[in-house]
């Protein structure tokens, strides 16, 4: 008998294993249908959200509820759906430049409102109240910056409760007394999984609360739901999850809302290869907490053991956007091997919308330990500084980057010229710079801008320009450059 009860719970648990993992295939296969199609790069503003919003306003299958105001007066709205006993609390961009997951909540209400998967729906909708409120610092959101108009960090406000946003937050948390809340960010592009060189594309966090990082069974109910969402993910960007770090911070939210009895999800969206507008990472975030509703609204998250949280890799910090390996530096004369290691960071153009690259160098020496989204093994290749050409050109003649005779294929880096655009960068491969331009003395060191070219038995092979490598085999327009600069 007790062998027959077994078995029964064991096809029971199997029948809805295998039930979610195809719900999971549909959702990700099928998410161009939902994905919200206005708000498709990463610096987005409060008034693209407002249309949206009003969109749900008029639907009757959605609550929307005006729920505070920012410092500079932008209205905070709280988007409900959902008739079951369970409340479930999902906020996004409490730091104003990371939008990933406000996106995803567009994409993820859109999915809501569509008439397809309707079994699904009804699953989760009939037995949980869904509640997001997106771009809760929209102050900070207009300037693409962390914190919010008074300067500080929200996410810091969980005691003093100065800021409105903060207040908001904690009000919609104690009224709704959430079983589950999800705190959804991004997080720098340069984590990776512990020891590997897979980027921290998603990392997680059942948040502690209290020094002890003790395990009760509020935090023990997010560890699961992570454990089922990390799984979700590895189908899709296997070995791309880490951990984040659990120190307790009396000050932040997370850890104070899982104090106050609501299991607390962290979902910190990171970088992933060729994505700069992080529009794959998004698809992650629908899917994963998409299935995650899911597995909370059936419940089958409860026997998912929370030993397998501890073995999701933590967040290490090892990633460059382009590492070279074993170059030849001559200096003073010697030659030394070096690595170096370099970020493309991104300076705002007026307005934060738009950007350009400006990168430097972070770190050089032995870096074999670290890890590139893009390596290129410099073995047998010198370093070779860049020169300025002696003439002035045209700075739209950008067939010369190609031609056999190009003046950038004999080592010119930086270009004269007699008109210099009123902005910071260009979209040619070079720098331009004013007639009486002089470069500085070529020294490689951490904070300097990366551009110089690869000699290898004599003959120039590649160009590092503002810290995008070049191929001189292949055509510019087939490779990843991102701009150069100007100089005046």
């Amino acid at each position: 008998m007790q062998k027959n009860i077994f078995l029964l719970i064991f096809s029971l648990i199997c029948v809805l294993s295998n039930a979610q993992e195809s719900i999971t295939n549909q959702l990700y296969d099928t998410y161009h249908t939902y994905k919200e199609t206005a708000l498709d790069k990463r610096r987005i503003k409060h008034h693209q959200l407002q249309p949206l919003l009003k969109r749900y306003e008029v639907n009757p299958k959605f609550h929307v509820e005006k729920v505070g105001e920012s410092i500079e007066g932008r209205d905070l709205h709280l988007v409900s759906i959902g008739s079951g006993s369970e409340d479930i609390f999902l906020w996004s961009q409490m730091h104003g430049n990371e939008p990933t997951a406000t996106q995803a909540i567009f994409d993820i209400l859109n999915f809501l409102d569509a008439p397809e998967f309707k079994a699904e729906k009804q699953e989760i909708l009939s037995k949980l109240k869904l509640h997001f409120l997106p771009m809760l610092n929209p102050d900070g959101a207009e300037v693409y910056q962390r914190r919010n108009a008074l300067g500080i960090d929200i996410n810091r406000d969980a005691l003093r409760l100065q800021s409105p946003e903060g207040r908001a937050l904690k009000r919609i948390r104690d009224s709704l007394d959430a079983k589950f809340g999800f705190n959804l960010h991004d997080q720098s592009t340069y984590y990776n999984a512990e020891l590997t060189d897979k980027p921290a594309t998603i990392s997680y966090l059942a948040t502690a609360f209290n020094y002890d990082k003790d395990i009760n069974e509020v935090r023990s109910n997010a560890m699961k739901v992570i454990v089922y969402m990390n799984g979700i993910i590895q189908k899709y960007a296997p070995g791309q999850v880490g951990r984040y770090s659990d120190d307790f911070e009396p000050r932040a939210f997370g850890d104070n809302i899982a104090k106050w009895g609501t299991s607390l999800i962290l979902i910190e969206s990171g970088g992933y290869a060729n994505d700069r507008e992080k529009q794959e990472i998004r698809k992650l975030n629908y899917v994963s907490i998409l299935s995650a509703l899911y597995t909370i609204a059936q419940k089958s998250y409860v026997d998912i053991p929370i030993e397998d949280y501890e073995k999701i890799p933590r967040n290490d910090r090892k990633l460059f956007d382009l590492k070279i390996e074993n170059a030849t530096y001559e200096l003073h004369g010697k030659d030394y091997i070096i690595d170096l290691g370099i970020h493309r960071q991104e300076v705002d153009l007026e307005g934060h919308e738009q950007f350009y690259y400006k990168s430097i160098v972070v770190d050089q020496g032995d870096l074999s330990t670290y890890f590139g989204y893009e390596t290129f093994d410099a073995s047998g290749h010198r370093i070779i500084p860049a020169k300025v050409y002696p003439r002035a050109i045209n700075t739209n003649t950008r067939n010369m980057w190609n031609s056999e005779g190009s003046p950038f294929k004999s080592g010119y880096g930086y270009f004269k010229t007699d008109f210099l655009p009123p902005i910071a960068y260009t979209e040619m491969p070079g720098h331009f710079v004013a007639n009486n331009f002089r470069v500085p003395k070529f020294v490689l060191q951490p904070g300097v801008n990366p551009t110089f070219f690869l000699e290898k038995e004599g003959r120039l092979t590649h160009a590092v320009i503002n810290g995008f490598l070049i191929d001189f085999s292949q055509p510019i327009e087939k490779q990843n450059f991102g701009n150069g600069l100007i100089y005046r």
